[in-house]
Order: structure tokens, then sequence, then C-alpha cells
């Protein structure tokens, strides 16, 4: 029972199959076995490249199950539509596009079968680029709103630098009324006298600006940090907000290019692995000597290709027959007397109900 599952695989004529020898039979069976598990590595495959897309086994294996069959459906019929021919190159010929199919078939069949192979690997690719990315996002993010952080810190700044300075000045002036009472510059008189006091009253007089000038510039200063404070939680919001799309940097486009950045050798032998697997088939075909089921299968074609040349030609001959003999009898017709006066008859009816037509339509007009 499996032997004949195998041979239905391989697309070949079971009425002839079964009239050849079981080695013949083996034969095409291993064929078959070969197309059939190709289809199911084709599965396995596509199941795999859906679930990493979808990341639902449901739909993975729905999808899987299409795809298998339709490189089944493919191998089948590139196996049964080869035929054994005298030249070697013809046969090589014939199959060449089949190869290139086959080609392109192992291709998309190991692509996926080298991402679960090699998926540790892989990950530490994604991984490396999954940080590379985050980095990259919030140097990005940052730019957006360092501009702003730096120009609030510079009025910071400013304001800070106007309490110090203002500081100073009022230093200064203390310095200089002390030094007037103790006779060290100015009149360089000892004692609090009027120029002691005018000095003591712009010292004062400054001491209560910088005093409000301080209060003033510290709620400024709590006003812009908390906006700096602001910007940045906005900041790290939209850190938060993105990060997702990169953790999510892991789909099957992702995972291909990340296996272009492995080393291609172990891939190149898994291609080259499934290419043989894919082109055993055409190859086994190819290589092979004519056998039973060829002549078998050869006679039956050229049976009904005669077959139909024979019908062909008996058409052709049956309408030549046919109009030779109308033009015969028509020939013979011509020159009968009694055709002749009948037909001259009836044109002479035909011609007189034409004129009483057209004499009816003119009266009508008048």
């Amino acid at each position: 029972m499996l032997q004949q599952f195998f041979l239905v695989c391989s697309g070949v004529d079971r009425d002839l199959i079964r009239e050849c020898s079981a080695g013949e039979q083996t034969k095409y069976a291993s064929i078959g076995a070969t197309v059939f598990f190709t289809a199911l590595m084709a599965f396995i495959a596509s199941a795999y490249a859906l679930y990493t897309i979808f990341d639902t086994v449901y739909a993975a294996i729905g999808f899987g199950i299409i795809w298998g069959l339709l490189i089944f459906n493919l191998d089948r019929f590139i196996v049964s539509t080869l035929r054994k021919k005298e030249s070697k190159f013809s046969e090589f010929l014939q199959a060449t596009p089949r190869i290139i199919l086959a080609v392109i078939i192992a291709v998309v069949i190991s692509k996926p079968l080298e991402m679960k192979i090699f998926e540790k690997e892989i990950n530490q690719v994604l991984l490396e680029q999954k940080n590379d990315l985050t980095l990259s996002n919030k140097s990005q993010i940052a730019a957006q709103y360092t501009p702003e952080i730096e120009q609030i810190n510079q009025e910071i700044n400013t304001l800070k630098t106007e309490v110090t300075t203002k500081e100073s000045e009022v230093n200064d002036l203390y310095e200089t009324y002390i030094a007037e009472a103790e006779g060290r510059k100015g009149t360089e008189l000892i004692g609090k006298g009027p120029v002691y006091k005018e000095k003591r009253e712009k010292h004062d007089t400054a001491l209560q600006e910088l005093q409000t000038l301080r209060t003033t510039n510290a709620e400024k200063i709590t006003t812009k940090e908390a906006a700096i404070q602001s910007l940045l939680t906005q900041q790290k919001t939209k850190e938060s907000d993105t990060q997702p799309i990169i953790d999510g940097f892991d789909g099957l486009m992702a995972r291909v290019n990340a296996l272009n950045k492995l080393p291609w050798l172990p891939s190149f032998f898994i291609f080259l692995l499934f290419l043989a697997i894919e082109t055993a088939p055409i190859f086994a075909k190819l290589f092979t000597a004519k056998g039973e089921y060829d002549f078998k299968l050869q006679d039956t074609e050229d049976a009904v290709k005669t077959w139909v040349t024979q019908k062909v030609h008996q058409r052709k001959i049956v309408l030549q027959t046919d109009m030779s003999l109308n033009k015969k009898v028509y020939s013979d017709l011509a020159k009968e007397e009694e055709l002749y006066n009948y037909k001259r008859k009836k044109a002479r009816e035909s011609m007189q109900l034409q004129a009483d037509a057209f004499f009816s339509l003119q009266k009508k007009q008048f």
C-alpha cells in the first residue's frame, strides 16, 4: 500500500506501471518518496516561517499545508512530464526549465529551516541590533527635547548669575560702609558720620533688592526646573512608547537579514542539501537508462498520436470527397431545363412583388 502511495506521488500512469517489473515499480516508488518528503519539508519550513510572522499555530499549520501541497504538485508535475529521449543533450535541454524551478523551490524551502537551525545565533544578532536601535532611538528622541532643555538651563543659569552679581554688589557696599566706619577708606575718619550713613543706606537698599531678587528668581527657577522635569518625563514616556516597536523587531525579514550576517558556509551547505533533495528525482530520470515503463509509455503515446493523425487525415479526405461530390451535383443540376424554368418563374414573381411594393410606397407619398 505504501508503494502504491509513492507511485501516485511520482505521477506515473498506474495502469502502465502495474504491468512493469517489480524493480521498475520500486524505482518510481523511490522517486515518489523523494517528492513526498520534499513536500513534507516544504510544509515544515513554511509553517515555521508563517509562525514567525503571525505567531499563531493554526494559521501557520493551515498555510503550511497549502504550501506543502503546492510544492508537492509542482514536483510531481516536474517528474511526470520528463520524457526519455534518444539524445542525452535533448533530455537535459528538456529538463533545464524544471531544474531552474527546482533550484527556486530549494531556496524557498531551505531558508526558513536555516532560520530555525540557527535560531540562537540569529537571536544574538537580533539582540545586538535591538540594542543599537534602542540607543539610536533614545538619541533621536533626546535630540527633540535637548535644545529646549538646554535653553531653559541657560535661563536658570542667567537667573542665578543675576543673584550672584547682586550678592557681589551688596558685599562690595557692605565692605565700603564698614571701611568708612573704620576710617580705612573714603573720608578716613573713624566713626559713623554722614558719609557712613549714606553708604549704609545704599547697602541696605541693595540688600533689600537682593532679597527681592532672590525670592523672584527662586520662583522662576522652580518653574523652569519643573518645565525641565516635565520635558524629561515626556522624553521617557516617548522612549517607553516606542520601545515595544523595537522589541518586536524579530519578523521574517529581520531574521533573514540576521541570517545573512552569519557565516555563509553552513547556510550554503544546507541549501545544497535541499537542492540535492529537490533535484534528485529529475537527475534520477535523466541519468537512468530507458526502462520498461518508458517504453510502454512511449508506445501508448505513439499509438494515440498515430490514431489522432489517422483521424485528422480521414477528416481531410472526407471533406475533399464531399466538396467534389457537391461540385458535381450542382454542375449537373445547372444543365436541367425543368429546374431552370422553375427558378425563372420564381424570380419573375419576386421582381413583380418588389415592383408592386415600390408602387404602393410612391402612391402613399402623393
